[in-house]
């Protein structure tokens, strides 16, 4: 009976992992700042979020298994260089410059934790994870992640601790209200665009393919998708929750979510900051190497490298060389001087654009069959997909006609 469990677990880790690092700490600082601004009033579209993103990450999940490939390298694949080209740059350049943004989360949830600076911690915190990639295998970088997402309950005790009006949280759940107000709309774009991001069902694909499931396993592939993310918008509505009850409530401005865990100290006590700090430091360090090896990942399969966490440094070393240089990357960007928030606003226009070129590539293999080995994703479930990545690329041009132009 024990190992039933722990079968299953097993078995939906990818999904897992790859719909924990949504919660990346651009997408924590993301929420922190569209529930101070907003409180509850977008609490219903996080809800709403559930099936968009289940229904991305579930046909990333089949392709993956399917073609025993990560999407990058189906793409190489099956178009001319070109567009290969376009695909590249479209998850490259949203990969690090969320690095950077993520990268100084997770040192100033450190700092705020151990009272340092944060700008002496992202060099050590990029090392620390860069060696757990290059030292551990697939398997044992993917059981450090499965128990570092525990650190994720950190949210929900948060939110409890702001003591929110649960009728009232649960009645803006599931109870759309709509205004045109600045804070409004901005917060349902920025909400939107930074939760359906490439890099998540790129590195679902890649997971499936490292995992070297058949097709009488699709089912498990799936379910372990679907869960993944449904777990992951259950800590966006925690974060919301909790953010709203407190800074909402007082009017409280801030740009990162580790401003927000600095604010929740007045209003919720010392002990609300800190654990809200040790769910900031959860999301970078599951998202960090997420996003470093799907980085590595879709550059290698560009050119047709050794590639894969399952690979010796002697045999594949392009790809560990992409994956430190992603990380150094990511520390450099962090360090010159950019504010938190110009970081995380370059990531989004970044995610805005580069998001929907991807995801078509996603649905177009999704439906060949001959990709696909005769059994594509169903026509409900690409339609569903194809009204996403339409909604998205709406909403991502509407977002830099605003900020940009």
């Amino acid at each position: 009976m024990i190992g039933r469990p722990r079968a299953l677990v097993r078995s939906i880790s990818p999904g897992l992992i790859a719909g924990a690092s949504d919660n990346d700490p651009t997408t924590v600082g993301t929420l922190a700042v569209v529930g101070a601004t907003t409180a509850y009033a977008l609490s219903w579209l996080a809800v709403l979020l559930l099936p968009m993103l289940v229904v991305i990450q579930v046909i990333a999940a089949q392709v993956g298994v399917m073609t025993g490939a990560g999407l990058q390298e189906v793409v190489a694949r099956r178009w001319r260089r070109p567009l290969v080209a376009v695909f590249l740059a479209s998850v490259v350049v949203v990969s690090v410059f969320t690095i950077a943004a993520d990268l100084e989360a997770g040192a100033a949830a450190l700092g705020l934790i151990f009272h340092i600076g944060w700008s002496w911690l992202v060099a050590p915190l990029g090392v620390v994870l860069l060696g757990l990639l290059v030292v551990g295998s697939y398997d044992e970088v993917v059981a450090v992640l499965r128990w570092v997402l525990l650190a994720f309950v950190a949210y929900v005790v948060s939110a409890f601790l702001a003591h929110p009006r649960w009728g009232t949280v649960l009645r803006a759940s599931v109870v759309p209200t709509f205004n045109l107000s600045h804070d409004y709309v901005d917060g349902a774009l920025a909400l939107l665009g930074t939760t359906l991001t490439s890099y998540v069902f790129v590195w679902q694909s890649i997971e499936e393919s490292e995992e070297g499931r058949h097709s009488q396993q699709l089912g498990a592939a799936r379910m372990g998708a679907a869960v993944g993310i449904g777990l992951a918008v259950v800590i966006f509505w925690f974060i919301l929750v909790g953010t709203g009850a407190t800074l909402g409530q007082h009017h409280v401005h801030i740009q990162t979510a580790d401003q927000a865990a600095q604010a929740l100290q007045p209003l919720a006590g010392s002990s609300s900051r800190y654990v809200f700090g040790v769910g900031l430091l959860a999301s970078a360090v599951v998202a960090l190497p997420v996003l470093m090896a799907t980085t590595a990942h879709v550059v290698g399969d560009s050119f047709d490298w050794r590639t894969g966490l399952s690979e010796r440094i002697t045999k594949a070393g392009r790809f560990y060389a992409v994956l430190g240089a992603s990380i150094a990357l990511g520390a450099a960007i962090s360090l010159v001087g950019i504010s938190p928030i110009q970081i995380l606003f370059v990531a989004s226009i970044a995610g805005g654009l580069g998001t929907p070129v991807s995801l078509v590539f996603l649905l177009r293999v999704a439906g060949d069959e001959q990709v696909m080995v005769g059994r594509p994703v169903s026509r409900w479930l690409r339609v569903s997909g194809w009204v996403v990545a339409a909604l998205l690329s709406g909403l991502s041009f509407t977002y830099l006609a605003v900020h940009v132009v």
